[in-house]
């Protein structure tokens, strides 16, 4: 006497193996999706703070020394501003400019002669922990020195609300400007 249907022992089995075939993927793929967006979080921090720190290198390095004191103190190259948090110079093309930490929203802002009002240089979604200007002993033309900054910046990125999401880089950088430091 056959009778039609599975036994409780085989319905249990085969459920059971059903599960972990299925369970098993769908964490790894869980898994997998979770180190994307860490990922994607970082690079965007990297990404921003790699931009940020060039541009600004670029514009001290070419920055030209104040003769006639209109825009910083006369021949200094460099003036720190913003308690500390920010550094004005003559760039390149002979207009007074300035990078600065904006404390009200976090963010590296330019103003300059040409632009007027303060235009954010990292995106909204990046929050600056800290900026710090170091080097002032060699900013004037009296000292004999060749004038040189270091820049330290640290970024946090505001992704997500989870921690991982949140990576916090920090990146050094020093600049000596190009043009001879010489009295004229």
């Amino acid at each position: 006497m056959r009778k039609n249907g599975y036994t409780l022992i085989e319905v249990l089995v085969a459920l059971t193996i059903f599960t972990v075939v299925i369970a098993a993927p769908t964490g790894f793929f869980v898994s997998a999706l979770k180190g994307q967006q860490k990922v994607l979080a970082s690079q965007e921090v990297y990404d921003n703070i790699s931009y940020t720190l060039e541009y600004i290198s670029r514009a001290l390095r070419m920055a030209r020394k104040d003769l006639t004191g209109s825009c910083i103190t006369e021949n200094m190259n460099y003036v720190t501003t913003a308690d500390g948090n920010g550094i004005k110079f003559k760039n390149y093309d002979g207009d007074c400019q300035e990078f600065y930490l904006d404390i009200e929203d976090n963010r590296l802002k330019e103003t300059s002669d040409a632009k007027g009002v303060g235009i954010p240089l990292t995106a909204r979604n990046i929050e600056v922990v800290s900026f710090t200007i170091e080097g002032e002993g060699t900013w004037s033309q009296d000292d004999g020195f060749q004038p040189k900054i270091t820049l330290l910046l640290e970024i946090k990125g505001k992704r997500g609300a989870l921690p991982e999401l949140q990576p916090i880089m920090k990146i050094q950088t020093s600049v000596s400007q190009r043009q001879l430091d010489i009295g004229y």
